[in-house]
């Protein structure tokens, strides 16, 4: 029942599937391990090598901050992040705000079609803190390439629980459009 589950949504979480089957976090993480199933992050990456590594051109999958889960080049893109420790400010465990623009920045340099891409401007604007433990899905649009100055408009929003924490808008420099 449990790798069954998994198998059919790899994104759910050890909190989620515990709520799920009525047990503790710490059940299901043995029951992972017995079954031999990695834990979630591991399978995300798994999943994205898999599905994205021959997709992705401006660069390599390691570096993108989060975990892409879609992406169709010059179009659009999405990633997850979960806020760890190592992420926030420990007298209030608020995330840093560089960790959600490298979540942004990254995924708007993805989801370009092309071997170089490079933020030339950014215009970013934090909605909401977000704090220890919450997971940050990164939703990216190319709104428009300009073929002539080598320029795309990519739109990033980021959602802890669809509730927009994060906008920005990217001016991304690319070499040649395809």
């Amino acid at each position: 029942m449990l790798a069954a589950t998994i198998n059919e949504n790899p994104f759910v979480t050890d909190e989620e599937l515990a709520e799920k089957f009525k047990v503790s976090v710490q059940t299901i993480r043995l029951d992972r391990l017995e079954l031999s199933i990695p834990e979630l992050r591991e399978r995300i990456k798994t999943v994205a090598e898999k599905r994205f590594e021959a997709e992705v051109r401006s660069l390599p999958l390691d570096e993108v901050i989060g975990e892409i889960i879609d992406i169709e080049l010059d179009q659009s893109a999405i990633s997850i992040f979960d806020v760890k420790e190592e992420h926030v400010f420990k007298r209030n465990n608020i995330a840093r705000g560089h960790h959600l623009f490298a979540q942004a920045n990254s995924l708007a340099v993805a989801v370009i079609n092309d071997e170089l891409a490079l933020t030339a401007k950014a215009n970013i604007q934090f909605k909401r803190s977000v704090k220890l433990n919450e997971r940050v899905v990164a939703k990216a649009k190319v709104n428009k390439i300009d073929d002539k100055n080598g320029r795309t408009t990519v739109e990033v929003t980021s959602f802890v629980n669809n509730e927009l924490v994060f906008t920005g808008d990217f001016e991304m420099y690319r070499s040649k459009t395809n």
